[in-house]
């Protein structure tokens, strides 16, 4: 109970800092990369207290698990930047805004990953459900191609219409505004319990992910916390580069397809952590590359054309 009592603590005096580090309004660029270098270092260093603490093969899979994480939500970043265009959501906004919300989903997710344990000790079936919904998963994504998400259309939007009356404008930074003598919710709010919500979504295609790698709900819960804490310096990273990264999406599914081949054959086949984390970085690799060739191909036929 005390490294879960330790951890939650951490974790929760560095979304202070993150918060404070960023201040009022967006960060720099500059200071978003250092910052998300930082975050990233911090991620990977907790690897090493596991290996000193625990074992080696705790922080192998914690480490495997953080990538799994770190990846997956880079994915998370193109929903959040449609959220933030669909709602006006001010610039100077937008850190407090994702800050917020991804405090709310590591609580969220950590109910996730407890019911998931709870389900995964009682019915080894539940092993291979996990890795259909994962395998499934794997095809959305790849498929997704230039799809846009619409706000309007999803559950969670229209759920949030019917409880809370929405206001058409934002009211500086505030969440609830006064209209005609009712209490209205801004668009700010209505931004904020979005990307909560969105986060909850993916945490149900990203966290069987790491329970492929790993049954121990600590490590699950710690390659979660860690790899969430750096996404409001990671957004603003790449806020502005995210539609250069073409082929993000055959990268993620890359990785879903293999950890979900794990669960699915998790009676007859054990790959090595080592392999885990050669699939997650080199289809990153893979795929950064190719949108990188891509890009200058276009760019050449467009000079050529001109």
């Amino acid at each position: 109970m005390l490294p879960w009592i330790a951890l939650s603590l951490f974790v929760a005096l560095a979304i202070a800092v993150d918060l404070r580090g960023h201040g009022a309004g967006a960060p720099s660029t500059r200071s978003a990369l250092v910052w998300s270098l930082i975050w990233t270092a911090v991620g990977v260093a907790f690897a090493a207290v596991l290996a000193l603490l625990d074992s080696g093969a705790h922080a192998s899979e914690y480490l495997a698990g953080f990538l799994i994480e770190k990846s997956l939500s880079l994915d998370n970043l193109f929903v959040f930047a449609v959220l933030f265009t669909f709602f006006g959501v001010p610039v100077a906004q937008r850190n407090r805004v994702l800050l917020y919300g991804v405090a709310g989903a590591i609580v969220l997710r950590t109910g996730f990953i407890l019911a998931g344990a709870a389900a995964l000790d009682a019915f080894h079936a539940t092993t291979y459900v996990l890795g259909a919904l994962l395998a499934l998963t794997a095809v959305r994504i790849a498929r997704q191609g230039d799809e846009h998400v619409d706000p309007e259309s999803t559950f969670a939007m229209r759920a949030l219409r019917r409880v809370v009356p929405l206001a058409p404008d934002h009211d500086g930074g505030k969440l609830v505004t006064r209209m005609g003598g009712r209490r209205l919710a801004t668009p700010l709010l209505a931004a904020l319990l979005m990307v909560a919500a969105f986060d909850v979504m993916f945490a149900i295609d990203s966290i069987p992910a790491v329970f492929a790698i790993t049954r121990d709900t600590f490590v699950v819960f710690a390659a979660n916390a860690f790899s969430l804490l750096g996404m409001v310096s990671l957004y603003f990273v790449l806020e502005g580069m995210l539609d250069r990264f073409r082929y993000l999406n055959l990268g993620l599914a890359a990785i879903l397809g293999f950890v979900a081949a794990k669960l699915v054959l998790v009676d007859v086949w054990h790959p090595p952590i080592a392999l885990s984390l050669a699939v997650v970085v080199g289809a990153l690799v893979v795929a950064a590359l190719g949108s990188v060739v891509a890009d200058r191909r276009a760019a050449g036929r467009a000079a050529a054309s001109g």
